[in-house]
């Protein structure tokens, strides 16, 4: 895996994400609801893209079913005004239609990518903008300087809490391995309770005091309320027992792609070495037992 960056004019890495610490509808500054999320970043999955521009009229795409990623190239040429096209290559480790924003990953990398041979600068508002134009719905990992309460289908930033979510240590796994994946776009609106927004609203405070006090377990806690209000629209197999393991291994909540299978239990990073790793192992071979044989561990040090 990897592009060698001696053959590029302009290049690209970006990091996935593990699905949603929170996802819900909001209120804008405006008064209206909107649906937004708060992405939970990834750094064992990325997307690479470089771009060599030329003189011809003709974009090529490497691979070519690459659809969302050529609109975000032929958007960003076009912002940018270029009189050229060129050819652009991407290498993805990021598994499909399982919630870990593989395409979002691509259009970003390739707008960064082509930002890059041009070198230009693009604020990270205007690629998210250039996002959503290319895929409808985005994710906000083009925000990685701070965590943001995102509008996936406006692509525009509700709040910016104005720093990283705390350390932690992540057990992931697919919980439904044996599922073709889930296209995003498929999927109706969800229709929360008024009862659901008003404990949106509520997650939203705790969440603005777990990333300012970089309080890991107050992120889990929401994660799980998070999960659990969403559970009965996009249900997940095997949720209640999932939920058993956090409370048996001592994790501090668990947390899931609302759109896809993928699930986090999540881990205090500050505790001793050897009870983190032991905690970790615990949860693993309990996963195991649930069928989940193919789990992975991550450390999210901001």
């Amino acid at each position: 895996m990897g592009i060698l960056k001696s053959a590029y004019l302009g290049y690209s890495l970006v990091y996935a994400h593990h699905g949603e610490i929170l996802q819900g509808v909001f209120e804008e500054k405006t008064g209206h609801l909107c649906r937004a999320l708060i992405t939970l970043p990834c750094n064992i999955f990325r997307a690479e893209a470089k771009f060599q521009y030329n003189t011809s009229k003709k974009l090529l795409v490497n691979p070519e079913w690459k659809n969302k990623a050529r609109t975000a190239a032929e958007l960003t040429l076009a912002y940018l005004d270029a009189q050229v096209c060129g050819n652009l290559e991407i290498c993805s480790n990021i598994p499909l239609t399982i919630g870990l924003g593989s395409s979002t990953s691509d259009v970003t990398a390739t707008i960064k990518s082509i930002v890059d041979a041009f070198k230009r600068k693009l604020t990270s508002k205007i690629i998210s903008h250039l996002s959503v134009k290319a895929e409808i719905a985005s994710d906000p990992i083009m925000f990685d300087e701070s965590s943001v309460l995102f509008a996936h289908r406006k692509g525009i930033v509700i709040e910016d809490f104005g720093m990283l979510l705390p350390p932690m240590d992540i057990v992931g796994f697919n919980s439904d391995p044996l599922s073709p994946g889930i296209e995003t776009l498929t999927l109706p609106p969800i229709r929360y309770t008024w009862q659901e927004i008003l404990s949106f609203r509520s997650l939203l405070g705790l969440i603005r005091t777990a990333i300012l006090k970089q309080d890991v377990n107050l992120v889990g806690k929401v994660a799980t309320i998070s999960a659990r209000i969403n559970q009965k629209y996009l249900p997940k197999p095997k949720f209640s027992e999932i939920e058993k393991v956090v409370e048996k291994t001592g994790a501090v909540g668990l947390q899931v792609a609302h759109s896809g299978t993928v699930v986090g239990i999540i881990f205090d990073s500050t505790e001793r070495c050897e009870i983190k790793e032991g905690k970790i192992k615990y949860c693993k071979s309990l996963l195991e037992e649930l069928g989940f044989k193919n789990s992975w561990h991550y450390y999210l040090n901001n």
